[in-house]
């Protein structure tokens, strides 16, 4: 009986537009037909006027458009603090006539244009959880317990998007374009709780979206970008329906050095098998300690807390895999505990 396969292959980027490394794959014999999502990291600051991730995403789009294929969700993390690597994470899949074993699956789904007066509230909570549902359909996962990552790109607002809501007499959840970024982090993260059955959605008001941090996922990734009005959702998770050697399991780090459970979470995995990706989310704790010490993340007025955060999990996480090229996104609000976040181990087992 046909089953699905993932492959997941890390390339190095010399720059935003450099899809050489991606290039060279489909010469190698890769189909690009067979691409269904690309996580990026981008050397950008990460934050409201970080174009390297729509540069990156153009560049992608018309590498794509070459090979005329359409439709692959194109995520890209901007920001690489400290000693991370820019890179691009290449999920693909197919069909193959194989019976499922029980191995990595991947779901995609896109929502539909985010109203600007909806960011940050409930409003974006629900449609992020239906987009969820579908990418979990998609990727044949009925279990929410057997996902393990959630990848979502959100929105964010600019001046002129607020301008033309209020020009419409409606008004926005924030006139501050930064903090919009971790609103729509914030209202995407609580959709997948919803999904994955996490937060009960009757338990979640306007009021509660970066404000009450006892509600949150411990799977969802989310990042904020100026280069979409929508959001794309990649599911990654296990399923009998799939087969092949790749497998995933995650941890939800307690606070940025808590690498106990990162350790477990790959202890779970094959001991002998190949490490495929990483993908982790960052935030600075907003009790201004971590291990019980003080950081000054927050009191930074140069640097966004965000990129201290990325640079410090990254550096922590390098440690415990010995790599570089690691998908840290900065900005955790509702994914995991305050101060902590989820991190996902994708691995290669031998055949």
């Amino acid at each position: 009986m046909p089953s699905q396969r993932a492959h997941v292959y890390r390339v190095a980027a010399d720059g935003p537009d450099d899809v050489s490394g991606v290039e060279a794959l489909f010469a190698g014999g890769l189909r690009p037909q067979t691409v269904v999502a690309v996580l990026g990291k981008t050397e950008g600051n990460g934050c409201v006027n970080d174009f390297t991730r729509g540069y990156a995403t153009r560049s992608f789009e018309a590498m794509f458009a070459k090979h005329g294929v359409e439709g692959v969700s194109l995520v890209m993390s901007g920001g690489t603090e400290g000693a991370l690597s820019p890179h691009w994470t290449v999920f693909t899949r197919e069909t193959v006539e194989a019976a499922g074993t029980g191995a990595l699956a991947i779901g995609v789904a896109r929502t539909p244009a985010l109203p600007a007066h909806h960011l940050g509230r409930r409003e974006q909570v629900l449609l992020v959880a239906d987009a969820v549902k579908a990418a979990m359909r998609d990727a044949g996962i009925d279990d929410p317990a057997a996902v393990h990552f959630v990848q979502v790109k959100c929105p964010l607002l600019t001046l002129a998007r607020i301008a033309e809501v209020e020009a419409s007499g409606l008004t926005v959840a924030t006139r501050e374009t930064l903090k919009s970024m971790g609103l729509s982090r914030g209202a995407s993260a609580l959709g997948v709780a919803v999904a994955l059955e996490e937060v009960d959605a009757d338990a979640i008001a306007d009021t509660d979206i970066c404000s009450r941090y006892d509600l949150f996922s411990r799977c969802a990734s989310t990042s904020a970008g100026v280069e979409l009005t929508d959001h794309e959702i990649v599911v990654l998770g296990m399923s009998d329906q799939w087969s092949g050697p790749l497998a995933i399991d995650h941890a939800v780090m307690r606070d940025a050095i808590d690498v106990a459970s990162v350790r477990a979470a790959r202890d779970r995995l094959p001991s002998s098998a190949r490490l495929a990706a990483v993908l982790a989310k960052a935030e600075p704790d907003p009790s201004g300690k971590v291990g019980g010490r003080r950081h000054t993340m927050l009191d930074d007025s140069d640097i966004s807390g965000t990129r201290h955060a990325r640079a410090f999990v990254g550096g922590v996480l390098a440690g415990v895999f010995g790599i570089t090229d690691l998908y840290v996104s900065g900005g955790a609000e509702h994914q995991g505990p305050p101060g902590g976040g989820p991190v996902a181990v994708i691995v290669e087992k031998e055949p």
